[in-house]
């Protein structure tokens, strides 16, 4: 019998992916939503079984609200947010309303390589913009806009996917500015800000809602697991209202609301928060374990360690094509994303991302070596 596909990405259980971008199945918390699950349906109420409210369940609202305003130290009123089926279906909406094919979308480089495919189907043409280690090169972005008129700036500001870069407090506050100023809309991703292991990040750029144009994208996939497929939208009321009234809303109601209403008593229980300080001692742990395998097997390559989210960016030795390697490596029974996947350019060719989130420390000790032993080290 063929084996039954169930799962995005199904990884060779021979082969040490660390290309990988989501966390390990045995480690999603089937306890902890077995327990929401069940108290929501001992409740008695089947109002999440009809269409949801445009905007999004409004119990959920109420407790991320309360969540993100601890988190972020910031008030975050339910009235600034709206659901979605994850960060990814706002990225997709923000397209369709917020541009129109032929438009501008100003990218980091490197940046997300799945935001380059949405931007794709929405025809936008992408520009890139460095980064360093203080993220997006504001100055870069001001030279930019004089031959430019974008549409959307797309951003991940807190421990950037891939390079694990974070977006300066003054940087963020420039950026905001230069937003209002030019009359671009800021796409800023920030799915992995509750990801910190060792200094708290700048304040979220949702904290510029009102200073600049800015669509502020969160999700519980990094959080909690991928396949609630539940995020939000956190921005200003007009936003919202377009939102709420696009055609994919007023066609089928609120994103998701059979698993919104689940989600609600992990606020409520304080599930969700243990869950995030669970992941922040595990991933910081495997976040150390790679560096020291990073530096003992490939002593030639060049990176810098993140201080939070998922990956390395680490700079093979040499002149080594990264893409041209993988087949080697994969000989090896090692696996990786090249560089220039996230390059919309089609540079970065000597770059790899490497997840750390996903395998424990002796299988990311284990996927080095063989990297290093393809790349004859």
């Amino acid at each position: 019998m063929p084996m039954i596909e169930t799962i995005q990405g199904q990884i060779d259980p021979n082969v040490i992916d660390l290309g990988v971008g989501h966390p390990k199945t045995a480690h999603l918390p089937l306890g902890r939503l077995y327990r929401a699950v069940q108290a929501r349906f001992l409740a008695g109420d089947p109002y999440f079984l009809q269409y949801g409210v445009e905007q999004g369940d409004g119990y959920l609202r109420i407790s991320l609200g309360k969540f993100l305003t601890e988190g972020y130290g910031l008030t975050v009123e339910p009235k600034q947010l709206f659901i979605t089926n994850g960060a990814s279906a706002g990225i997709d909406l923000a397209c369709t309303l917020f541009a129109s094919p032929g438009d501008t979308v100003l990218v980091e480089e490197p940046t997300y390589f799945f935001a380059l495919k949405i931007f794709a189907d929405h025809h936008l043409n992408p520009v890139s913009i460095p980064v360093d280690r203080d993220g997006l090169v504001i100055d870069a972005l001001e030279d930019a806009l004089r031959s430019h008129k974008p549409a959307l700036l797309y951003t991940v500001p807190t421990f950037q996917n891939p390079s694990g870069y974070t977006l300066s407090a003054g940087r963020r506050e420039r950026l905001a500015a230069l937003s209002r100023e030019h009359r671009f809309l800021i796409l800023a991703d920030e799915v992995y800000h509750f990801l910190d292991y060792v200094n708290p990040p700048p304040k979220p750029m949702a904290s510029y809602i009102e200073q600049g144009n800015v669509l502020s994208l969160g999700s519980f996939s990094k959080i909690l697991a991928p396949g609630l497929r539940v995020g939000w939208i956190q921005t200003d009321r007009r936003r919202i209202s377009a939102l709420v009234k696009s055609g994919l809303i007023e066609s089928g109601g609120g994103m998701n609301p059979f698993t919104s209403a689940m989600l609600r008593n992990l606020f409520d229980s304080g599930e969700l928060q243990a869950n995030i300080q669970e992941l922040r001692t595990a991933y910081c742990q495997r976040l150390m374990s790679m560096d020291a395998a990073l530096h003992h097997y490939l002593p030639g390559a060049t990176y810098w360690r993140p201080e939070g989210g998922y990956f390395f960016w680490v700079r093979l030795p040499g002149e080594t094509d990264a893409h041209n390697l993988l087949e080697r490596a994969q000989a090896f029974q090692v696996s990786y994303k090249p560089g220039v996947f996230f390059s919309s350019k089609g540079g970065l060719r000597s770059y790899t991302r490497l997840c750390f989130a996903y395998y424990e420390a002796d299988e990311l000790e284990e996927g080095i070596q063989r990297l290093g032993r393809a790349l004859g080290r």
